[in-house]
């Protein structure tokens, strides 16, 4: 049909129902008629054409139907009206980057999506980045979630108008109502079907066809193994199949697996639900659906979707959607349609959830009023709904329930559904509902045998109640009061539960035998922590809902059930003071931990005093009823527990107790639980008299006796305990009175409080950024307050390559610092006490820990210091010094006396303080004056036993200490005496004092004098000998010359200079001498020394061969020894763009072979021993790890000695006059002949006749013999066995085959390997801009020279015919009059490695019949030199002819160079007839020049280890223009400076052969544009360039879309840092095979663009994985970092990251230097694990 008669036709149908009497019911029958004629016509239908006909049959009615004319000119006529959305409404997907800004946000779940952020003020802002777990949606626009900035850019409503004047067209309006509330009451009824309903009348089919689906729904019991194995045995389909339904399962929620006759599809349904329960004793969910009720659902799921697109038209849709979505139904029992939907939102599968939330969000969660018609019917359902959430097993992110968050958040929204909805009271009451069956007897909560599962779940409706109370009221109606109040007591109901619970009770005799559960209760706890603090906030906020609260929580305590005692109250007495009090003991009694309606009581007390409310709290609460002893009992018993703990009492109660105590004092939990404790002992210590509180203390750690005089134990168990507990009472004390850093208890804020916790993480150690944050508590907002203080107190120090930053403490805070700090751990306190005793030393001052000055306390706190003063304090303190005096050993401890010190000093400064306040007589405070008194008739009074412990050697540690008390004593005394305190103490304390001081001075002083006077006199004995030496020995002195004095040895020495500079040239008949140096090595192993000989044992090199790409200029290429015609066979010709390379490095440490050999079997033997854990190590391919240093190795180089060569330079320049370029081709091609000829080896094509090269007679093939032979090496078996080893893992790793010694190509790998080896090294110095000699590393050296001088040898263990073959062939390369028919063209050659390997094999000519010979030291010399000529003027003509865009000849060329490279270029342009003869000579040399250096220092390292001459000292220095370098390196190599002038030396030679080269047809064809060319020098391979700022990869990662899915589903884009591609990692989407195996998209990457190796950044992770084949891979931390200098993995923290370019050189270099293999075996080494991750997957 046309399009336009399709377009007439849909119009006909959409008037035909405005015009029918029921529309909607006309509607539907249309859809009866078309939706089962369109889906599930068979099993798979194509998803591309079932969409086109559902457009044009289905949804471009509807739309016609809503615009009553064409759908397009409808459009238009809307958009005119309308404006554009405020809202940004983005929905997120899970793994998503949202961003959130710390300054402006009004709490941390308002987030931005990345293209918002980007256009928003908040990029300047500190802001958080972090994965989205899906469902939630972009904030911008809310003017309720942020305090400034609410729009970015595209969402700033500017002048357009306010979106709820968009007034729909009246008809328009109509037929959108009527249209949709049937497709949503359509769509509602198929997302709400089960197995059992029909279709209604309007949709039920006219024939009901025998068709149905066997439809298999997605859950969380059963694996994904599960289900393939269910689905085989079941349909009987293949495991591929299988394996692809599950993935699809899993990821729409459900799949039809078998299309049939009801029969057949009731039958599969009861076979996989029968497999399914025998494998988990679950069976999975399956339904049986007619092909129409399947048909139907599935145009359901498109409408949801068309809904999106329709509301995103107009917000007039939107609105009537709404209107629609939460009208009330007509029947009385039935929700609005939106409730209908998320009642049943457990019940449906997962594609329908999400379909169904996404409509919610774009219409419901858009408009203001109707999201909080929205919320108010949510809250409704509010319990249903998470009791149905409980018993479902699917994620919360695609359950109803996960928008709460969306709608508490809101702040206006919050408050009414409290005045309106009282949510608080909803939310509670869910949770208490949902905890009912853990209530015991005693209706409190008991959490033995709970499932794990089912609590986490309850725990997350803790999230809303934080929401609902995230922003507190400004303003309190009447009505929020009453709520909230109301609220608040279903909470304290709560709380009354876990008040109390999980009592512990000392265990005696023997170890408890099953520990008890406890993390139930504590991750309450964690939940309510910020709930606890935040509704704390909210009832500070006004005065009357502050005393009501209080009344509440009061009421609460006093009615708990747990607070009896065991005993009726008894007198105690001491110091003349009498307590009346319960006895309690916690080491015989039950105690509890959670106590949060006490600590809830103590926080609001605060509060009422802060607030100053206290003055009104008698109208509310009883004063009598405030009984402060009753309030802290349970609190001091908590506080006794962890003391009693932590003195080893309770070691038989296991591992739980201590566990909750950890939590009981953590960070996590310390705010709601310690703190508060510390506070309601503060409190109480502020009411009651502080003789009874401490007495009350005393008894509590049941230590009344022990200093009361009434205990005469002498069981030295029980005598240890009641030391630890002297010292924890002691220490419970310094917390009492010193810590003061509670807003309300002193003048402090909130800065101040975590100013001080930050100082004293500081003094244990400097710490990084993050380390700081985890120690500090974090609010609702999960701030922690630290970058507004952090400034003040410290420093930064920033990172280096390694490690993070880290701040340090600034000086003038250290005087902050309190050794006894109460949120110190144990390890903490010992640790800070230490590092600030080495720090005082280090400055010189004494080791004395002073109480630091703390902050006055508030008024209503005061009376807190009496403690300090009151007799019992004085007695306890007495008693402790005086068992120190006394030295009973078993009855006092270092750390008892060291407390007592530090509450003496506090004690003293704090009468100190009060004195300098005020005048005396208004000072009640009286420590120093008992201190002198009490008991000093008996010379036992304080003062007098500070004096006398002063002495005793075992208190060494607090001498310093106890000298700074009596100072303060003395000034104490001098402000009570009105005398001046600083005279006094000059003639009482200050004189010896100092005097003492004077006397260390002075002690110094003499010793560094002593030391100096030993000095001089060694010094002169020295000199004495020095002159006798010269006087003995006179005549040696005599003949010495001196400087510029005797001119005849200078001149001689500067000679030799010069000589030896001369011998510094490696190549040709001027070699220098290889000098016979003896090389010892130590065995790593057995630790004996050996010389390295090449008859003795052999000595190897660990080494490690691999793969290498990082020279390649094509990344991707993948080589192949096969010849297709135009390519060089490879692996005898090495392609120039060197795709991929064979790199052999070591970490330069040595072994006997045999010593090796042992090793080696060893580590297989114990590594196949290993059952379970993955090794680190490949035994298949050899690998091991060194012993020395644990990096990863798979051969062993043989050390070979330098064959010690002197060149006889008369006979070299003899044979010079005859051996020249022209006749040694003639002589080698004759040998090539005449061994052919010999060896009746006819393959090939050489040219017949009698003519050489320049027309002459052919010579003798023997005659290559008269110019110098001598015997071959001989080398030990063990040495020849040690090469074959070598070589062998060489052509094995190289080409990816099995081994095979025996193969032609095992010699031709090993020169591929020595060559590609020193390209790489030579690329390495060139990009770090260091020296070519003198920079290398140690075993960066003894590996190159290894690697070359064993493929010097490598010839000696090979058929010398077949070494002889590959020289011939190599040979042809560069004389074409050899060539054969496949030998390639020198454009396709890489010429260093033609170099090489023809160096080292030309020695296999000199072989005859029966007799090893090789070329003598002056054969090999010119041999060396013309090989060496012949392949430089070969690279030249390379770089010559991939260089075409030379500038034209300027007129007036100058310089001898410049006109022979003119000529050059003359000369091939005639022969190629392609190329620009006219261009400038001197650019010419200048590129050539510039193109050949690389070659040119290859060369010279490679005949450096081959020969051991000596490098110019140009060659070792940086300083050295790149000029005077050229100069150095031709010369080393005999070549001329003026490289042209080759040409001109041997133009008889080079003529025919420029002409040969420029022949071949693979050079027109570059000449052409037919073939790509290298350009040279070659492009130095570097990792992809990364922008600076991290947020940038993030919005590349975001648009990142999967080339092999088009599903939204949460995709893993990593970045491959070699080329740049984007890759979809770890996703079945992109799996491929790879060598018959299912691999991932990065693995299957790596194995053509890096070789099996990669680096990859896994960008939502920030995290560098390292791969180096199928089945090894690591994390490596990203080389971004945030302000703190530190790296974020999986962005846990979120803060704003940027490239740190030397963490990203590191990793250049760890590429460059091919360490990728070892970082990985050593990180593997390092976190070793039983089951790794599967890296193929990757």
């Amino acid at each position: 049909m046309a399009e336009g008669e399709g377009s007439l036709n849909e119009l006909a149908h959409s008037k035909g129902w405005q015009n029918a009497a029921d529309s909607g019911a006309e509607l539907l029958r249309y859809l009866k008629e078309q939706v089962p004629q369109i889906y599930c016509l068979e099993m798979e239908s194509n998803s591309q054409d079932e969409e086109e006909v559902v457009q044009s049959r289905l949804l471009h009615p509807l739309e016609c139907f809503l615009f009553g004319e064409d759908p397009q000119e409808g459009l238009e006529k809307l958009k005119q009206g309308s404006t554009s959305s405020q809202l940004c409404g983005r929905v997120f997907k899970e793994g998503e980057t949202v961003y959130s800004c710390r300054d402006c946000a009004i709490d941390p779940t308002c987030v931005l999506c990345m293209d918002c952020f980007q256009d928003s003020v908040h990029k300047g802002h500190r802001y958080k980045m972090h994965a989205s777990s899906g469902g939630g949606f972009c904030d911008c626009g809310d003017v309720e979630a942020w305090k400034i900035g609410p729009c970015c850019s595209k969402h700033d409503p500017g002048l357009a108008t306010v979106m709820d004047e968009c007034v729909l067209e009246l008809g328009l309006r109509e037929r959108a109502e009527k249209l949709f509330r049937v497709l949503l009451r359509y769509t509602t009824d198929l997302f709400v079907w089960e197995e059992n309903f029909e279709l209604s009348a309007e949709l039920q089919p006219r024939v009901k066809e025998n068709t149905y689906f066997c439809v298999l729904y997605n859950d969380e019991h059963h694996s994904y193994d599960q289900v393939i194995y269910t689905l085989q045995r079941s349909v009987h389909c293949d495991h591929d199949e299988a394996q692809t339904q599950t993935a699809l399962i899993d990821k729409e929620g459900r799949r039809a697996v078998k299309r049939g006759s009801l029969y057949s599809c009731q039958q599969a349904k009861n076979l996989i639900m029968s497999h399914s329960e025998h494998i988990s004793l679950q069976p999975l969910r399956v339904e049986v659906l007619h092909s129409a009720v399947m048909a139907h659902q599935r145009f359901a799921m498109r409408v949801g979707a068309w809904f999106q697109k329709v509301i995103g038209y107009s917000v007039g849709f939107r609105q009537v959607f709404c209107q629609v979505a939460l009208a009330p139904s007509a029947e009385r029992d039935h929700p609005c349609l939106i409730s209908r939907l998320m009642l049943h939102d457990a019940k449906m599968y997962k594609g329908a959830r999400k379909i169904m939330h996404e409509l919610i969000f774009c219409s419901l969660l858009m408009e203001t009023e109707f999201k909080r018609l929205f919320a108010i019917e949510f809250t409704k359902h509010y319990k249903q709904l998470q009791k149905e959430f409980i018993s479902d097993d699917h994620d919360r992110s695609i359950s109803i329930t996960a928008i709460s968050v969306q709608i508490f958040t809101v702040p206006t929204l919050a408050r009414q559904l409290i005045e309106e909805g009282n949510v608080i009271k909803v939310i509670v009451d869910t949770v208490m509902d949902l905890l009912h069956e853990y209530l015991d007897a005693s209706n409190r909560f008991h959490f033995q045998g709970y499932n794990s599962e089912r609590f986490y779940r309850i725990q997350v409706i803790f999230h809303d109640l934080r929401y609902i109370l995230i922003s507190k009221p400004s303003v309190w109606t009447n009505e929020l009061k009453s709520q909230f109040l109301e609220g608040f007591k279903v909470f304290l109901g709560l709380l009354t539960c876990m008040q109390g619970m999980e009592e512990v009770k000392r265990q005696f005799g023997q170890h408890v035998e099953v520990e008890p559960e406890w993390e139930a209760g504590f991750s309450i706890q964690i939940q309510l922590r910020h709930i606890l603090a935040m509704i704390q906030d909210w009832c500070s906020s006004d005065d009357k809902v502050l005393l009501l609260a209080f009344k509440e929580c009061h009421k609460a305590l006093m009615s708990c059930s747990n607070q009896s005692f065991q005993s009726e109250a008894t007198d105690f007495y001491m110091c003349k003071h009498i307590l009346h009090v319960r006895p309690y003991k916690v080491s015989q009694e039950p105690v509890s931990i959670h106590l949060p309606i006490s600590r809830l009581l103590a926080g609001l007390y605060v509060h009422l005093y802060r607030t100053g409310a206290i003055e009104n709290l008698h109208q509310y609460v009883d004063p009598g009823s405030c009984d402060f002893t009753y309030f802290v009992e349970h609190p001091l018993r908590c506080v006794v527990l962890a003391a009693q703990v932590s003195a080893d009492m309770w070691r038989r109660n296991g591992l739980s107790l201590v566990s909750q105590l950890y939590y009981y004092q953590d960070v996590k939990c310390r705010d709601e639980m310690y703190d508060k404790d510390i506070v309601m002992l503060q409190i109480t210590a502020s009411k009651m008299d502080p003789n009874h509180f401490l007495m009350l203390i005393l008894l509590r750690f049941q230590l009344f006796d022990f200093f009361n005089g009434s205990s005469s134990s002498k069981d030295q168990e029980l005598l240890k305990q009641c030391n630890w507990l002297t010292e924890e009472m002691l220490y419970l004390l310094i917390v009492i009175i010193s810590e003061r850093y509670v807003p309300g208890i002193s003048q402090v804020t909130k800065e101040d409080v975590t100013m001080r916790e930050v100082v004293h993480l500081l003094c244990i150690e400097p710490m990084a950024h993050s380390n700081l944050v985890k120690g500090l508590p974090e609010n609702e907002s999960h701030e922690t307050g630290l970058e507004t203080v952090i400034s003040k107190v410290a420093t930064f120090k920033k990172p280096g390559v390694s490690g993070h930053g880290l701040y340090e403490l600034k000086k003038e805070y250290l005087v902050e610092f309190n050794p006894f700090f109460y949120h110190y751990s144990k390890s903490q306190h010992s640790k800070a006490e230490d590092a600030q005793k080495k720090r005082r030393g280090q400055e010189g001052n004494d080791k004395a820990l002073r109480p630091p000055v703390a902050p006055a306390f508030c008024p209503a706190f005061s009376s807190i210091v009496r403690l300090l003063c009151c007799d019992v304090f004085i007695h306890v303190l007495r008693r402790v010094l005086q068992r120190a005096v006394e030295d009973r050993a078993t009855q006092w401890t270092e750390a008892m006396i060291q407390r007592g010190l530090h509450l003496i000093g506090q004690a003293l400064m704090e009468e100190k303080s009060q004195l300098e306040a005020s005048t005396m007589e208004e000072v009640a405070f009286d420590f120093s004056i008992k201190a002198r008194r009490i008991c000093s008739e008996h010379g036992k009074s304080l003062f007098q036993l500070l004096s006398k412990i002063k002495e005793l050697p075992s208190l060494d540690g607090q001498k310093d200490m106890i000298k700074w008390i009596l100072q303060i004593f003395e000034i104490v005394k001098c402000l009570r005496e009105k005398s001046s305190p600083t005279a006094s103490i000059s003639t009482d304390m200050t004189k010896p004092e100092e005097s003492v001081q004077d006397k260390e001075k002075a002690e110094r002083k003499r010793k560094a004098e002593a030391a100096k006077l030993h000095r001089q006199k060694i010094m002169a004995q020295m000199s004495a000998m020095q002159k006798n030496f010269i006087e003995s020995n006179k005549m040696l002195y005599d003949n010495m010359p001196e400087s510029g004095t005797h001119g005849e040895p200078v001149a001689a020495t500067e000679s030799c200079a010069m000589e030896q500079r001369d011998l510094c040239v490696a190549v040709g008949p001027l070699r220098g001498s290889t000098l016979a140096e003896r090389e010892v090595q130590t065995c790593i192993l057995c630790q004996e020394e050996q010389e390295v000989a090449a008859q003795a044992p052999a000595m190897v090199l660990t080494a490690c061969v691999q793969r290498s790409t990082v020279l390649t200029q094509c990344r991707g290429k993948i080589l192949t020894d096969r010849a297709d015609g135009t390519g060089a066979p490879y692996p005898l010709f090495m392609t120039p763009d060197l795709a991929v390379g064979t790199h052999t490095g070591s970490c330069g440490h040595v072994m006997h072979a045999t010593c090796w050999q042992v090793y080696f079997e060893a580590i297989q033997n114990t590594t196949r021993s290993r059952l379970h854990a993955e090794p680190i190590i490949d035994l298949v391919n050899g690998e091991y790890l060194c012993p020395l240093c644990k990096s990863l190795c798979n051969t062993v180089v043989p050390l070979i000695p330098l064959e010690p060569l002197t060149l006889n330079y008369e006979n070299a320049e003899i044979v010079g006059q005859h051996l020249t370029l022209p006749r040694w081709t003639r002589i080698v091609s004759a040998r090539i002949k005449g061994l052919k000829s010999v060896t009746q080896d006819d393959e090939g094509s050489m040219d017949d006749g009698d003519t050489g090269l320049c027309g002459e007679a052919q010579p003798d093939f023997r005659s290559i013999l008269s110019y110098g032979v001598q015997e071959p090496r001989k080398f030990s078996d063990s040495i020849m066995e040690m090469l074959a080893v070598c070589a062998t893992t060489v052509y094995r790793v190289g080409l990816q085959t099995v081994p095979n010694e025996l193969n032609s190509y095992v010699p031709v790998m090993s020169w591929n390997t020595c060559a590609f080896t020193i390209q790489a090294i030579e690329n390495l110095l060139q990009g770090e801009e260091k020296p070519l000699f003198g920079s290398l590393q140690n075993r960066q050296l003894a590996g190159m020279k290894a690697v070359v001088q064993f493929s010097a040898a490598q010839r000696l263990k090979n058929s010398q015919s077949v070494v002889q073959r590959h020289f011939t062939d190599m040979l042809g390369v560069l004389l074409p009059a050899m060539s054969r028919e496949n030998t390639p063209s020198l454009l396709e050659v890489d010429l260093f490695h033609l170099l090489v390997g023809l160096v080292l094999s030309i020695p296999a000519l000199y072989q005859e019949e029966a007799i090893d010979l090789q070329p003598s030291a002056v054969s090999s010399a010119y041999n060396h030199l013309h090989i060496l000529h012949l392949v430089t003027m070969a690279h030249i003509l390379q770089v010559l002819l991939s260089s075409t865009d030379f500038p034209a000849v300027a007129g007036g060329e100058e310089g001898e160079e410049a006109r022979a490279a003119a000529e050059l270029c003359i000369t091939v342009s005639q022969y190629t007839g392609g190329m620009n003869s006219d261009v400038s000579g001197s650019s010419v040399a200048e590129r050539i020049r510039a193109g050949i250096a690389p070659f040119l220092r290859c060369a010279a390292l490679f005949f450096h280890c081959l020969t051991g001459v000596p490098p110019p000292e140009e060659l070792s220095s940086t300083a050295v223009a790149s000029q005077g370098q050229l100069e150095a390196l031709c010369s080393y190599l005999a070549l001329p400076f003026n490289v042209f002038q080759l040409f001109q030396e041997h133009r008889e030679t080079v003529t025919p052969l420029l002409q040969g080269w420029c022949e071949n047809p693979a050079i027109t064809k570059v000449l052409s544009g037919e073939m790509q060319m290298i350009r040279y020098p070659r492009k130095r391979n570097h990792l992809i360039e990364l922008p600076e700022d991290y947020s940038a990869l993030l919005n590349q990662a975001s648009h990142f879309q999967c080339p092999k899915s088009t599903d939204d589903e949460r995709k893993h884009p990593t970045l491959c840092l070699f080329c740049g591609a984007m890759l979809c990692s770890q996703s079945i989407c992109c799996q491929t095979q790879l060598d018959g195996d299912d691999v991932g998209a990065c693995t299957a990457h790596a194995a053509t663009c890096g070789a099996g190796v990669g680096m990859f950044l896994r960008i939502r992770e920030c995290q560098i994985v390292l791969m180096a084949n199928k089945t090894r891979g690591s994390t490596y931390p990203a080389p971004y970092l945030d302000d703190y200098g530190e790296t974020d993995p999986n962005l846990g923290r979120g803060n704003p990251l940027h490239l740190c370019p030397e963490r990203y050189r590191k990793l250049h270099q760890l590429w460059q230097q091919h360490c990728i293999l070892e970082e990985i075996a050593r990180s593997l080494e390092v976190v070793s694990v039983m089951y790794t991750f599967e890296w193929h997957t990757f």
